[in-house]
């Protein structure tokens, strides 16, 4: 997808169905938007999809309750959701992704790294998370498991 694209519930199905993963409860989900090959560009912020409040909301609505990304925001890159807003007004459009978990609960990881060696399907993934008092955010150690 270009930078700035918003991920819809459509294209999150399309992309299930293209390499043949039937979603399941409690799964986590691992969106790779390219950024992550970005890390290190002065431009970084800027680049990448984001998923919207209906991508989040198809994930959330069957079970899924962490997702992760390579970019640096679930949401699409906020230079190109500023434009949006501007152009229509609709302060919606803000966080639409982080926000959905206002309705569904749910945990996302950022800035991951190497999403784009990993296969489609076939590993567990596993988050450490470092605990920080007082915060609403950490960082958090994310393994993917292959079984032989």
């Amino acid at each position: 997808m270009p930078n700035g694209h918003v991920v819809t519930a459509n294209e999150v199905e399309a992309e299930l169905q293209r390499i043949g993963h039937d979603l399941k409860p409690l799964e986590i989900v691992l969106v790779n938007t390219a950024a992550g090959q970005a890390v290190g560009n002065p431009d970084f912020v800027n680049i990448g999809c984001g998923m919207g409040y209906e991508a989040t909301m198809y994930l959330t609505s069957r079970g899924v309750r962490v997702t992760g990304t390579d970019a640096w925001s679930w949401d699409a890159p906020f230079s190109h959701t500023a434009k949006k807003v501007a152009e229509t007004g609709d302060y919606s459009l803000v966080w639409e992704g982080h926000k959905a978990g206002r309705d569904i609960g749910y945990c996302h990881l950022e800035k991951l790294h190497n999403l784009e060696v990993l296969p489609p399907d076939g590993f567990i993934v596993c988050c450490f998370p470092h605990k920080i008092r007082g915060a609403s955010a950490g960082w958090t150690r994310a393994v993917a498991i292959f079984e032989n």
